[in-house]
């Protein structure tokens, strides 16, 4: 709370305003901005919505054992992903929101190139774990190396289109993923094909068909060839996004590997089915950079004021809408909706919810600090803030599940996400303190130039 008021503070007291003085609204760009964010939470409720079907899919179709396989190939996928956006996504939305079409279209084709070939390299490491792991657990790593590629483009044209205010791109693009997700999920009920290996593969190879009509939608084809310039010119923030990303998603993977260690593949199945009902939530707050960066870059350059006040706002609001979330769940699961959902998994799942609502929550009041710090370019200091964040949840969450198993895990989790709401926010303060400073420093410069 300290930390919040003292950015209110900072907020009321920048120069040229007085102290408790109404900050003026530019209700036009609100207006603008409204739209723009209108259909980016319609983007990102359709992408969450399709991982959302995937997962609830496999949980009422498979048991807890193959569901368990299944989250540790979701967990790595979600390691591929985050490091394709600090590498590509990620410091092309801060360097190249709202630039001219020229400029755009020559970034887009090498930020593209840049996540196709992460996609490579990281479905070639996959392939290699799959054959290695062998069983259940190995096909799916199997199927999830042979789709990475396209999974890492259709994630790369989203940022593109909300770069330049085209959500509406990102949201058809999504859209069309999920219309050829759904038939082909029942196909393979209905074939006698449900299995992880298939699963994962209609998943990635329908993430494929959206990455295909993203070049036909942008008229940009990715270059391979420029990943190598891309990844030169901009890596100063891409080493730092990707170390960024690695530590959250690292953390997520060796905590999930942990509890197989701790508890066994079933615990961590009744875990992910937690994590499942809570998922639109959560993919949201993993996905807030995709829309909410841009529109905190188009806001600082006008003023840090009312950026700050849009990154409250961020925090704030995910953070209400994962509690509301969380109610509806423990009213409505024991209700029919569990077994609807999960299948016989709900029962064990229920005394999940609360924890891992807390730790929704925790997440959203974060999420609005590395919005912010991103929009900033301060990556030095959001990496600082992921990295005390990973340690903590990985400490916490796995001490949990070895004193009192799953809801252990997740009561750790959870006390952990909420000790980053104060590291993020400290960081974001100092990185606003020092943008100040430098501005000061450049306007002293200019008045003492005769």
């Amino acid at each position: 709370m300290a930390v919040v008021q003292s950015l209110f503070d900072k907020i009321r007291s920048r120069p040229g305003t007085s102290t408790g003085a109404p900050i003026a609204v530019p209700w036009r760009l609100v207006r603008r901005g409204g739209s723009r964010l209108g259909w980016g939470a319609a983007d990102q409720g359709m992408s969450s919505l399709t991982n959302f079907l995937l997962s609830v899919y496999v949980a009422r179709t498979l048991g807890a054992v193959e569901f368990g396989a299944f989250s540790l190939v979701y967990v790595t996928y979600a390691f591929a992903l985050n490091a394709s956006r600090g590498l590509a996504t990620d410091p092309f939305v801060v360097r190249f929101s709202g630039t001219d079409a020229p400029v755009w279209r020559r970034a887009v084709a090498q930020c593209t190139g840049t996540a196709l070939v992460t996609g490579l390299a990281t479905g070639a490491c996959a392939l290699v774990a799959g054959r290695l792991l062998g069983g259940t657990a190995g096909l799916g790593f199997i199927a999830l190396g042979l789709t990475l590629p396209g999974l890492m483009l259709q994630d790369s044209w989203r940022y593109s289109f909300f770069s330049q205010g085209r959500g509406h791109h990102a949201f058809i693009n999504d859209s069309v993923w999920a219309a050829v997700l759904i038939p082909s999920l029942a196909f393979l009920q209905v074939s006698g094909h449900a299995t992880v290996f298939w699963f994962v593969f209609a998943w990635g190879a329908s993430a494929a068909v959206g990455a295909g009509l993203g070049i036909l939608q942008t008229g940009v084809v990715p270059s391979l060839a420029g990943a190598g310039e891309w990844l030169s010119r901009h890596r100063d923030l891409a080493s730092r996004y990707l170390a960024e990303g690695s530590a959250s998603t690292a953390s997520t993977q060796l905590r999930t590997y942990g509890f197989d260690l701790i508890l066994g593949l079933a615990a961590v199945g009744y875990i992910q089915a937690a994590t499942t009902v809570m998922g639109p939530f959560r993919i949201i707050f993993l996905g807030l950079g995709l829309f909410m960066v841009p529109e905190a870059v188009s806001l600082l350059r006008r003023s840090s004021r009312h950026m700050t006040l849009f990154c409250l706002a961020v925090s704030g609001g995910t953070a209400l809408l994962g509690l509301a979330w969380g109610v509806a769940l423990l009213v409505a699961l024991p209700r029919g909706l569990g077994h609807l959902m999960l299948g016989s998994l709900w029962r064990p799942t229920y005394p999940l919810v609360l924890p891992m609502t807390l730790w929704v929550m925790g997440m959203g009041a974060v999420s609005g600090a590395l919005v912010g710090l991103h929009a900033l370019a301060a990556a030095r200091r959001s990496l600082r803030a992921a990295l005390v964040v990973a340690v903590l949840g990985m400490a916490c969450s796995l001490t949990g599940a070895k004193l009192a198993g799953a809801g252990g895990a997740l009561w750790g989790s959870a006390a952990a996400s909420w000790i980053g709401v104060l590291v993020s926010w400290g960081q974001l303060q100092r990185a606003l303190h020092e943008r100040a400073a430098d501005t000061d420093r450049g306007r002293h410069r200019r008045q003492a130039v005769p």
